[in-house]
């Protein structure tokens, strides 16, 4: 067990109950789920927690790579996405620091512990829920901001900084064990993998923003200028904002005014001294 992991794993628990979607503390969602939980961001913050940025960067855009294109459908989602963010990247920086590793220990916790963490909390919320309610019908101003507020809270950090902060704690020896313990045809699989997940998640994205196949020239012409020309992504990102503006001044206003034509022509006016 190792004691100088005690600051970092307790950091990252930490920020992983910061970076739930119900905490208020961070503004709310805006500050808390879409910033503090996301993997981009937690790669930076446990990078800051294990004194590594750059390795936590690098960990969390792979992570973020990958779940980009992580979508919730009503209530049912397919991987927690701030567990496995915070618990994959911890583990990550706490053994190998390789982003490849950091992607299969986030997906293996994102969608197995994570999913039984968050419906554990939706199951305990119902339970506050409920007595809140009574709490209300019975105009139980304490009873209210216990079952609404406090217990909620209290639930949600031993559901998430507590399962984070011991899995990085007491899981490094094991992971430890594991890659050096395993055969080297694995730990190869491991890292092939670890790089073609992140082109999935942008695949799917793809799959998302791409309303016509024409809009793929745009996708293909930037890999090009990015691996043939050596641009870089800032370069990169400047080109196509030029580019979407040339696109929008040639089509966008196009169809504005057909649309605006369309819509006067279809338009009836009618005058009340007629009638």
């Amino acid at each position: 067990m190792d004691t100088g992991l005690l600051l970092p794993a307790l950091l990252t628990g930490i920020f992983c109950y910061l970076g739930a979607i119900e905490t208020p503390w961070l503004f709310g969602m805006t500050g808390g789920f879409y910033i503090v939980g996301r993997p981009l961001v937690a790669g930076l913050l446990v990078g800051l927690a294990f004194g590594d940025v750059q390795s936590g960067v690098l960990c969390g855009l792979a992570v973020q790579a990958v779940f980009i294109a992580n979508l919730t459908t009503g209530g049912a989602t397919n991987s927690e996405i701030t567990y496995a963010a915070y618990g994959g990247i911890g583990l990550a920086l706490a053994t190998t620091k390789d982003p490849a590793v950091a992607v299969t220990l986030s997906i293996l916790i994102g969608q197995t512990f994570g999913l039984i963490f968050y419906n554990s909390r939706m199951a305990a919320y119902s339970f506050w829920n409920t007595r809140a309610q009574t709490a209300a019908e019975n105009n139980d101003n304490r009873g209210i901001t216990l079952n609404h507020v406090v217990y909620p809270q209290i639930t949600t950090f031993l559901l998430r900084a507590v399962p984070v902060f011991l899995a990085i704690f007491l899981g490094k020896g094991l992971v430890d064990w594991l890659l050096s313990n395993v055969p080297q045809v694995v730990t190869d699989i491991i890292s092939v993998l670890g790089g073609v997940l992140p082109a999935l998640g942008i695949a799917m994205l793809m799959s998302i923003v791409v309303k016509e196949k024409a809009h793929l020239i745009f996708f293909f012409a930037g890999f090009v200028l990015m691996a043939f020309a050596g641009l870089n992504m800032i370069a990169l990102v400047f080109i196509a904002a030029l580019v979407a503006y040339i696109v929008y001044l040639a089509t966008g206003k196009a169809a504005v005014s057909e649309a605006a034509t369309q819509t006067s022509e279809n338009t009836v006016f009618e005058d009340d001294d007629l009638f």
